[in-house]
């Protein structure tokens, strides 16, 4: 299976490409991008990561796409979609989710992508729901759940991260394609 590259007014989201590497290192190094991760990957494991990434593109028709700036064609980050690979009450599931480099925030970029990723989940791959979820301390991913018309389901304990740790408890969105279609219905 492959998945297409998506666009939007400012944003194309398509496959990876060997001159990601180094600038997704850099935003997986920086603290401030990594805030509400256990730790900051290093330069391996960043590309470890891009490794798995390309990999879940070959076993599913959607995955975590490179973000760039249609503009400048400059690398932001990642958005899309993804299967999360832990234990939880509301597994199995599909996540939207994104990570993008700081110079890219406060743009509306993740809004942007997240929302066409949605789209192609619901319209193209016609999947019936769709979540996110992140740590309670991430307002900023939550304000963006909450943009791209998702709403507060539960909190959990994310099963990967240790009890007592900052980042333990997490909140979780969710949309259905029948939620989705009626907020496309609306006028805007």
């Amino acid at each position: 299976m492959s998945a297409p590259a998506l666009s939007t007014e400012r944003l194309v989201l398509r496959t990876w490409r060997p001159s990601d590497h180094a600038p997704f290192a850099a935003l997986n190094a920086d603290p401030e991008v990594m805030e509400h991760f256990p730790a900051a990957l290093t330069r391996d494991e960043s590309d470890a990561l891009i490794a798995r990434i390309e990999a879940g593109f070959a076993q599913h028709p959607f995955g975590l796409w490179a973000t760039e700036v249609v503009e400048t064609a400059e690398f932001i980050g990642f958005v899309g979609l993804a299967v999360p690979n832990f234990d939880a009450p509301f597994m199995p599931t599909v996540e939207v989710g994104w990570r993008l480099a700081r110079g890219a925030w406060g743009h509306g970029y993740a809004s942007e992508a997240a929302r066409e990723a949605l789209r192609y989940a619901f319209d193209d791959v016609g999947l019936d729901e769709v979540v996110s979820f992140t740590s309670v301390s991430n307002l900023r991913s939550q304000r963006v759940m909450q943009r791209i018309g998702l709403h507060h389901d539960q909190d959990f304990d994310h099963p990967r991260i240790p009890e007592g740790h900052r980042l333990h408890r997490h909140v979780l969105y969710r949309i259905t394609r029948d939620e989705w279609k009626q907020q496309a219905a609306r006028p805007a």
